[in-house]
C-alpha cells in the first residue's frame, strides 16, 4: 500500500452516475452537470450536492423543483461541456443540442437524449453541506436506446465506464424490495 493524499480520498468513491439537473427559473431552463448523487433508501428520494457556486441553485431554491436526467456515454462530451459554462450567459439547451421535453408533473423540461430522466420536488436542503434532498414524482425510461452504459467522475477529470452487469438476484432476494 502507498499514502494517498488525504484530499484525494474522494476519488475513490466519488458516486456516480454523472447525472445532468435541468431547472426553471422564471422564464429560463437550464442545466448543470453533477457528479455527487445520492440514493437515500429504497423510497424514490435522492440527494444531490449544490450550492450558490451553480446558476442553477436559485432556480431550484425558489421553484423547488427540477429534472434528474441520466446521460450515456455517448453523451460525455455534452456533459462535460455543460457542467464547465454558466447558464448565466449560455442556453445549454441550444449550444449542445439538446431537446427540452416538458415533464408531466414539475415546469422544469425532462432532456430527450438521455436514458432516464427522474421529475423530482425539493423535499430539504442541508445548507451546512450543501445537499439539495429530492423526491421523485415521476420517472421515464427510453427502453429504445442503444447506449445504455452510464459514466461515472472519478473527481480528477477521468471517467469510469459501466461495464458489464453481473447478476445476483437470486442471492438478494432477501433484501430486495418487493417488485424490484
Amino acid at each position: 500500500m502507498h499514502d494517498l493524499e488525504l484530499g484525494r480520498a474522494f476519488t475513490l468513491m466519488e458516486s456516480g452516475p454523472v447525472v445532468l439537473v435541468t431547472t426553471h427559473g422564471g422564464k429560463k431552463d437550464n442545466i448543470m452537470t453533477i457528479s455527487w448523487t445520492m440514493v437515500m433508501d429504497f423510497t424514490p428520494v435522492f440527494a444531490i450536492t449544490t450550492g450558490p457556486w451553480n446558476h442553477s441553485y436559485v432556480a431550484l431554491r425558489k421553484s423547488r423543483e427540477c429534472v434528474i436526467a441520466i446521460p450515456t456515454v455517448d453523451m460525455l462530451d455534452k456533459v462535460v461541456g455543460i457542467g464547465t459554462c454558466s447558464g448565466k450567459d449560455t442556453d445549454k439547451f441550444g449550444k449542445f443540442k439538446l431537446t427540452p421535453v416538458p415533464g408531466k408533473v414539475v415546469r422544469t423540461p425532462l432532456i430527450k437524449e438521455c436514458l432516464a430522466n427522474i421529475e423530482c420536488k425539493v423535499i430539504d436542503i442541508v445548507k451546512k453541506h450543501n445537499i439539495v434532498v429530492l423526491e421523485a414524482v415521476a420517472a421515464w425510461v427510453d427502453t429504445t436506446r442503444r447506449e445504455k452504459r452510464t459514466v461515472h467522475a472519478v473527481g480528477d477529470g477521468t471517467f469510469i465506464v459501466d461495464g458489464r452487469k453481473m447478476d445476483r438476484r437470486k442471492m438478494m432476494a432477501s433484501r430486495l424490495p418487493y417488485g424490484v
